[in-house]
């Protein structure tokens, strides 16, 4: 076993705010930010809080999961005008059938400083096939490398942490990798300690990682995940409720509840320009 930390800091803890996803509706939860301007105000208040990462879907005009190359600009455009400092991930995977084309492009674009790469495929949600195949996942790994964009390794069950892992032996990743440890996901691993451990323990050592739970184990997987070292992702993309049966208010209230809780145990949140140091970004802004 590794040191579980890895690369991380065990001063610092890098926290993602993931303000919408793909899934989640205002049924759900009145409060979930949808279009541009909402989407960059829930970025801005979770910066505030205490957050380093933005990780950015978008929707349509009928708030539906979209990879429209308009929306992400028009969200990004205002982020940026602003000032804000806060590191951009973008997702490459917002629309069940996109296109390969309209999943590269609005990092290929936009230029964030991350993207996600999600490391294999999966029956999402029990209802669909989540679609990564190789030939998709090599040409994802080249353009990150080609565009300066560091890929943001999304792992949902072990086989993807194995592609993974070959990627890296055949340079299509490029170390040192950040890991991010998605858990609960109806299709993939539970969101148990167990599970977080396990993964975890089979990380290549020259990495930094982050995790979350989805749904009823979030906070058990935010728990678990400060005492390993880890560092943290929040956001109404996860779960729109804070606690059982309450509704969260905004992204900013899960982004506090990190700090408080790291707090507790010696960890500050990193500010954007100590999470690009942390995560390897080449103080890129």
């Amino acid at each position: 076993m590794f040191d579980t930390s890895r690369k991380n800091s065990k001063e610092k803890v890098v926290i993602t705010a993931a303000v919408v996803g793909a899934i989640p509706s205002k049924n759900d939860n009145p409060n979930l930010p949808t279009q541009p301007k909402e989407i960059a105000e829930a970025v801005f208040k979770c910066y505030e809080a205490g957050a380093a990462v933005a990780h950015i879907h978008v929707r349509d005009d009928n708030d539906a999961g979209s990879m429209s190359i308009e929306k992400f600009t028009e969200t990004v455009n205002i982020i940026r005008d602003a000032k804000c400092p806060i590191i951009l991930n973008l997702t490459t995977s917002g629309a069940v059938g996109a296109t390969e084309a309209d999943r590269l492009r609005p990092f290929s674009e936009l230029l964030p400083e991350i993207a996600t790469f999600d490391a294999g495929t999966m029956n999402w949600m029990h209802k669909v096939v989540f679609e990564n195949s190789p030939s998709f996942l090599e040409k994802l790994g080249q353009t990150t490398i080609e565009k300066g964009v560091k890929p943001e390794i999304e792992i949902f069950d072990m086989g993807m942490l194995n592609n993974a892992k070959y990627y890296i032996k055949k340079g299509i990743l490029q170390e040192p990798c950040i890991f991010q440890i998605c858990l609960g996901a109806p299709g993939g691993m539970d969101a148990t300690v167990d599970n977080l451990l396990f993964v975890v323990d089979h990380l290549p050592e020259n990495c930094t990682w982050g995790t979350f739970g989805i749904g009823k184990g979030a906070n058990e997987i935010l728990l678990a995940g400060l005492a390993l070292g880890g560092n943290i992702r929040v956001g109404f993309e996860d779960n729109v409720f804070y606690n059982k049966g309450v509704l969260a208010e905004s992204n900013a209230q899960f982004v506090s509840r990190v700090v408080r809780i790291a707090a507790e145990v010696g960890r500050a949140p990193a500010t954007p320009d100590e999470a690009r140091e942390i995560l390897g970004l080449g103080g890129k802004k």
